[in-house]
């Protein structure tokens, strides 16, 4: 299996404020959601972005994330959405009140004519409302139980993104094997029929003949055709692209290998691809027939292609 290196995952979890009743009553909760966002990166670049309040859970998040990823800009933002639940009876500190209570009965029995508190004023007083907060440790943990499941969702997303990559590439090394496969019988023919224009042109141009066949030249036929010979051989040498399909054929076979195998191909198939690209420039400059030349610039044209896609993968 092959990785892209692109992907979106989220994960959210609702804490309970410690101390809480049944669905957070009588106090505070916490919304915890985990966001992660990949790019195409040459290394591993972890960026996080978190409250303070997790900024603890930082560590134990990077090694989670540096034994499932290898490479990729990885976006990581951590929110908390902190809601205040409605006060109710069950949030009331009796025992608070109590003694608030027995404070207020005090003050009375010296300041007969003072005022009686308000319920406002009373429910401002500290203690009164039991405070529940989330604790660090329960924060804590749900952070980092956000971050396992958004790891894992993304994971399968690049899984799935790798996939389809995949079956792109698979699809560009067939058309290109198909490609060389149809050339490769045509060099031997192509190179005869150019080397004997060559041969032609060469006779014109020594002056072998006059059109009533007649010599026109001073230079021994022996020595003249000895030259055409060279002359015909050097350039059959250097147009001859045998050992680039050779050369061709054997990089197509180890792509399709190294995308069967699956794992971290991203790299490797980096250099195929470099390598791929120069010996299709090589036949496209060595291409003597017009067939040559046109098979070169779509071999060139699938190459460009699987690079720029090569360039996601892990």
């Amino acid at each position: 299996m092959i990785y892209s290196m692109t992907g979106y995952a989220s994960a959210t979890r609702e804490v309970v404020a410690d101390g809480a009743g049944p669905n957070g009553a009588g106090g505070s909760g916490v919304g915890v959601s985990v966001e992660l966002r990949t790019v195409n990166s040459r290394f591993l670049d972890l960026n996080f972005r978190m409250p303070e309040d997790v900024r603890a859970t930082e560590p134990q998040m990077r090694e989670m994330l540096m034994n499932k990823l290898s490479r990729g800009k990885v976006d990581i933002r951590i929110n908390l959405n902190r809601v205040e639940q409605t006060a109710n009876a069950g949030a009331l500190n009796r025992e608070a009140l109590t003694q608030l209570a027995t404070l207020e009965r005090a003050v009375l029995d010296v300041f007969p004519d003072s005022e009686r508190m308000r319920t406002g004023e009373i429910l401002r007083w500290p203690g009164v409302l039991a405070e529940s907060a989330v604790s660090q440790e329960t924060l804590r943990e749900a952070v980092l139980a956000c971050g396992k499941q958004a790891i894992a969702d993304l994971i399968e997303v690049r899984a799935r993104e790798g996939a389809a990559l995949g079956r792109v590439l698979i699809d560009n090394v067939t058309e290109m094997e198909a490609i060389v496969a149809r050339i490769t019988p045509l060099v031997p023919e192509l190179i005869a029929k150019h080397q004997q224009k060559i041969v032609e042109r060469l006779h014109d141009a020594l002056g072998i003949a006059t059109s009533d066949g007649a010599t026109a030249t001073s230079v021994p036929r022996e020595e003249i055709a000895e030259r055409i010979r060279q002359e015909v051989t050097m350039y059959g040498i250097r147009i001859d692209i045998a050992e680039e399909l050779q050369r061709l054929t054997a990089h197509l076979s180890e792509t399709r290998h190294v995308l069967q195998k699956g794992g971290k191909v991203g790299k490797r198939l980096d250099f195929m691809m470099q390598e791929l690209n120069r010996e299709a420039n090589t036949l496209g400059s060595k291409a003597a027939a017009k067939e040559l030349a046109d098979a070169s610039m779509t071999l060139k044209l699938l190459i460009e292609q699987m690079r720029e896609q090569v360039q996601n993968l892990e």
